[in-house]
């Protein structure tokens, strides 16, 4: 039987760094082993991505490669929530500038897009050799670096009040009826819609793991993550602000793992140029992940931790999801999203309004003079 005396070791076993290690570590063989058995490469998890095909398979974008509905997110926010349910972590919560949340989510997406990634997805790309994931790591950097400037000058969106239970189980329950959607209309070979769910017949949305393996994955990686607060957006932040590298460690964690399964199962392709999914144009990959840096910082986490903080009943952690999701959708409809190709017609446009509307944010709740 599962006591509190099990959950205060455990507790405690995941706030030390060889648990913030191997949560890290077991993420990252996670992440390629789904690759290595359908996922995209270099795209064994990511937030941004599997949004973006979910946003397809739902019908709110046009994108005919980019349509799946990812079980990985799915398994995520229920790994997380059940993580959180046993423990006793599980708090209803929100109302902090919901709005704005929403909002900071679609800027993310246009970011994230534009180096075709989030973090964690950087952080995969390097382990599988892609070089041009450096750019976007170090714009990663300097966006939650801006981020940080803002903190000092007592940027807050303000706090977040106890709701009533039904408010935090909205997003478990939302994906519980995704869930059951793609059980009940899986994908037919050789047709593009099944009842209400759209799917790409190729490109990267028709490269997917195993149902029940992706589901398994995002499960095992959100109760992961929940334990142990797992954020590359705060690995930063407490490297900026408090010189901190307990978070640090678990992203390196991730990387070095996801290097060592990739050299294991000959998956690693030093390179700049051909690169799954991705494209070789420096100045806005490094754009486009400070956008989603900053926008990570703004709202309080990256995106893969906002999945979990919904999972423990945050609704504004909900509605930043949301905003991700019709951010994705948005930035392939009207032509922000870049591609292997490079940058689209309407990208500059997307990522410069992203800026301006994360700037405006910072500067309006930074209450210092």
């Amino acid at each position: 039987m599962y006591t509190e005396d099990d959950c205060s070791v455990q507790k405690k076993f995941f706030s030390t760094l060889p648990g913030m290690l191997l949560a890290g570590a077991l993420i990252g063989l996670v992440a390629v082993l789904l690759q290595k058995v359908g996922n995209p490469g270099n795209m064994g998890i990511c937030a941004a991505c599997f949004e973006r095909d979910i946003a397809g398979a739902l019908g709110l974008h046009k994108a005919e490669a980019l349509r799946y509905l990812r079980p990985e997110i799915l398994g995520m926010g229920l790994g997380a929530f059940f993580a959180a349910l046993i423990s006793g972590e599980w708090r209803s919560k929100g109302g902090s500038k919901p709005l704005i949340r929403f909002f900071l989510g679609i800027s993310a997406a246009f970011g994230a897009l534009t180096f075709l990634g989030c973090p964690w997805r950087a952080l995969l790309r390097l382990a599988g050799g892609d070089g041009n994931a450096l750019l976007g790591l170090a714009g990663l950097a300097c966006g939650v670096y801006g981020g940080t400037v803002f903190f000092r000058k007592g940027y807050s969106l303000g706090r977040s009040g106890i709701l009533h239970k039904s408010a935090g189980l909205l997003f478990p329950a939302t994906l519980l009826i995704l869930l059951g959607l793609r059980f009940a209309f899986p994908p037919i070979p050789g047709e593009a819609q099944n009842g209400l769910l759209w799917y790409s017949l190729q490109g990267p949305g028709s490269q997917h793991a195993p149902l029940l393996l992706s589901l398994a994955g995002g499960l095992a990686v959100g109760a992961l993550a929940q334990r142990s607060r797992f954020c590359t957006m705060g690995a930063w932040r407490d490297v900026f602000l408090f010189r901190q590298f307990h978070l640090f460690a678990g992203i390196a964690a991730l990387c070095v793992a996801a290097f060592v399964a990739n050299l294991a199962l000959s998956s690693f392709r030093p390179g700049f140029v051909g690169q799954p999914v991705a494209h070789a144009d420096g100045l806005w990959n490094f754009l486009g992940m400070a956008l989603s840096g900053l926008a990570f910082a703004l709202a309080g986490g990256c995106p893969g931790r906002q999945i979990f903080a919904g999972g423990e009943g945050n609704t504004d952690a909900f509605i930043f999801f949301l905003g991700m999701l019709t951010g994705a959708a948005l930035a392939h409809n009207f032509a922000v999203a870049a591609s292997g190709a490079g940058i689209s017609a309407h990208t500059p446009i997307g990522v410069a309004l992203g800026f301006a509307f994360c700037l405006t944010v910072g500067i309006v709740y930074s209450r210092k003079k």
